[in-house]
């Protein structure tokens, strides 16, 4: 099998449980290096790497770069995206910043991978909350043709970074401790506490943070459908990792529980948990370190013709960052398209 020179950009979170999937999963690299804003050692996945400091030169032979995204709204993409991928290589980006680009494809290789047969060296990874939600979906679209879709997320701290899981820590031993419980990466204390607002305001959907414009914007342009019917709430709650999601799905087909459980179990990378009577059924503890996304609580929506409620948990930081992207990658390999 041919290798690759390598690079992931950043080494938070993200770039971080980059460097360790690409491990797990024997990626054909050649030799891969981690670069970021400064030079320094650093034990990820086992072994010590020489950060190096990005520069437009750090991309000169490598084939593949997996940017990681900063732990904020703009990416290292921005400075280097374009410019790696005039050198040849194959840019992956986790960031925000060129989703919505008409060059890019954006690619879940379970739901579009078809739409990387046009790309031009640049592909992006979808927002986190977006992935594990059309995960669920697409499945389901392709028999019963979505209509209308309503979300409300429960994300985790470690979607906004090492900071904000930090912080969360603080705050919590602040609380058992009986001290004054600090805040600096949100604007409200996140322990014992919830916060709907994710990112900033949007511009174009009144009222809306950008979390929720960019599930509706990215799930549009992923399904082929621009004028999908979807709406979003975003909220930040006190867990560490693994977002959950409520989603109300209406479809223009008549469909049965029996037959939506099939579908999602034949599914890949969904895993169904579905035994309320059981009190079984997807919580982040359960999904945290692993690749599926956890699907549960299926129920027919008795407000809305041909609907299902269903509850969808999925680890933010493997299959909602690192490992689609990587993924993306693979599917690249496999089918010639590197």
């Amino acid at each position: 099998m041919k290798k690759y020179n390598v690079c992931v950009v950043g080494a938070g979170m993200v770039g971080r449980k980059m460097v360790e999937i690409l491990f797990e999963r024997n990626f054909p690299f050649k030799n891969l290096k981690v670069i970021a804003t400064r030079e320094r050692e650093e034990k990820i996945a086992g072994k010590i790497f020489k950060i190096e400091k990005a520069e437009i030169s750090s991309f000169d032979g490598i084939d593949i770069a997996f940017f990681a995204g900063t732990e904020g709204e703009k990416g290292a993409s921005r400075l280097f995206g374009w410019e790696a991928v005039k050198k040849g290589c194959i840019v992956i980006d986790n960031g925000a910043d060129f989703r919505m680009d008409e060059r890019v494809p954006l690619v879940i290789p379970e739901v579009n991978p078809h739409h990387l047969k046009k790309h031009k060296g640049f592909i992006a990874n979808p927002n986190c909350s977006t992935i594990q939600m059309v995960m669920a979906l697409f499945p389901l679209h392709k028999e019963f043709t979505l209509k209308r879709v309503i979300v409300s997320t429960y994300q985790a701290v470690s979607g906004t970074g090492r900071k904000a899981v930090e912080e969360l820590e603080n705050q919590i031993n602040a609380y058992v401790k009986g001290e004054e419980i600090k805040k600096e990466v949100y604007p409200y204390q996140i322990a014992f506490n919830v916060i709907p607002q994710i990112g900033n305001l949007s511009e174009k959907f009144r009222g809306y943070f950008t979390e929720e414009e960019k599930m509706i914007k990215e799930t549009r342009k992923i399904l082929e459908m621009p004028e999908l019917k979807i709406s979003a709430t975003c909220v930040r709650v006190p867990v560490f990792n693994s977002h959950c999601e409520s989603i109300t799905a209406q479809f223009e087909k008549e469909l049965s529980l029996e037959r939506v459980r099939e579908i999602l179990k034949n599914s890949p990378g969904i895993r169904v948990i579905d035994k309320p009577e059981d009190s079984l059924y997807p919580i982040p503890i359960m999904a945290s370190g692993k690749d599926e996304v956890f699907v549960g609580r299926i129920r027919k929506n008795p407000a809305l013709e041909n609907s299902i409620d269903m509850w969808v948990v999925s680890d933010n930081i493997r299959k909602g960052a690192a490992l689609n992207a990587i993924q993306i990658a693979e599917y690249m390999i496999k089918n010639n398209l590197i």
